[in-house]
């Protein structure tokens, strides 16, 4: 099977000519802890170049990530955003950094784009546990229906204050970007900006073009919004200690041999598995090994190759291919806290693997 790649970039000095212009432990879901007051870059004096907007490409996929829940849907809009910034060039008047610029840009483009829009969700927003049988898993939903997973290496800028890196990694956490989905947008972005971003309420203001008060007020609703969903979370993003690794090497240890009983000795009593596109999702590790024993057994003799996968480890697996050799089948976030695997998010799109930059077939 072959996989559709990722979107094709289309850099600034793509865009159409134009005639030169004048110049000018599962808990409620919450923000992640602001690291400290955020220092702005001073207004530029001169309209940016093709390279300082490509400079923002990664931190503008996070955001949109964030706002869209969707990897594919942030790469189109960080297109839109750049091919918006390079065509308005002429009316960049230097009153901002161009970061301000471009993020009042990419923040209008996620607000276009989810104008009438249903809210992408996770298998356990919608229903309750499945029964582990094949007549519980019913057709596949739309891919425009989920929050999909995305490649650290697109959202996650590298480098930088520790401090904030902690906190990018935790707020591109799939169970907290699946909580921003429950914001209506505009508080959606108040509160990335705000809380993530750590803008100031006047920065926010002028982006959005509203007043200080509605900033926060709009915050304070965000902030109520998500500390009230008990969200069936991932754990903590962390660094990996050395028990966290030997626990994911055992858990591919036993899911390459396709071992069903050490793999559910690995899992906590309660775990949880998911599988979009499909809205089947399991509870306990009995029923997590019924399924992987029964409906699921087509996974015998897959191969796991790493990932870094929203701020945490996972894996892409590789299913045994009849005509020979492995080909994608799915991208897996594997959330382990108390020494234990607790979550096993599987999402079975192999177009995923072309974001990840993965080969379409092993051996």
């Amino acid at each position: 099977m072959s996989v559709s790649t990722s979107r094709a970039r289309v850099t600034p000095a793509q865009a159409p000519a134009q005639a030169p212009a004048p110049a000018q432990a599962p808990a409620p879901a919450q923000a992640p802890a602001p690291a400290g007051p955020q220092e702005h870059p001073p207004p530029e004096r001169h309209p940016p170049s093709e390279r300082q907007l490509e400079e923002h490409r990664v931190e503008l996929a996070g955001y949109c990530y964030r706002m869209l829940g969707s990897a594919f849907d942030a790469e189109d809009a960080v297109q839109e955003t750049l091919l918006r910034a390079w065509r308005g060039l002429a009316g960049f008047d230097g009153r901002s950094s161009v970061r301000t610029w471009v993020y009042r840009i990419a923040t209008n483009v996620c607000l276009d784009l989810l104008r009438g829009r249903s809210r992408r969700a996770v298998p356990t927003d919608l229903t309750g546990p499945s029964a582990p049988v094949l007549a519980a898993l019913g057709e596949p939903r739309p891919a425009g229906e989920w929050v999909g997973p995305a490649p650290d290496a697109r959202v996650l800028p590298t480098g930088g204050d520790p401090a904030e890196v902690a906190v990018a990694r935790e707020s591109v956490r799939l169970a907290f970007v699946a909580a921003l989905q429950h914001l209506p947008p505009r508080q959606r972005a108040v509160l990335l900006l705000r809380d993530v971003l750590r803008w100031r309420a006047d920065e926010v203001a002028g982006l959005l073009d509203t007043s200080v008060a509605a900033v926060n007020s709009a915050l304070q609703r965000a902030r109520a919004t998500l500390a009230a969903r008990c969200v069936d979370a991932d754990p903590p993003a962390a660094a990996l200690d050395s028990g966290h690794r030997e626990l994911l090497d055992r858990y591919v240890r036993a899911f390459e041999r396709y071992d069903i009983d050490t793999l559910v000795a690995l899992l906590q009593a309660d775990a949880v598995q998911t599988m979009p596109p499909y809205r089947l999702w399991l509870r306990g590790a009995g029923d997590i090994g019924r399924w992987m024993t029964g409906p699921g057994a087509g996974c015998a003799g897959s191969r796991l190759v790493p990932v870094a996968v929203n701020g945490s480890p996972g894996f892409a697996q590789y299913r045994r291919d009849p005509a020979g050799g492995h080909r994608p089948f799915s991208i897996q976030l594997v959330g382990c806290w108390g020494g234990r695997v607790a979550r096993l998010n599987y999402f079975l799109d192999p177009a995923l693997f072309g974001l990840f930059g993965l080969p379409d077939r092993l051996p």
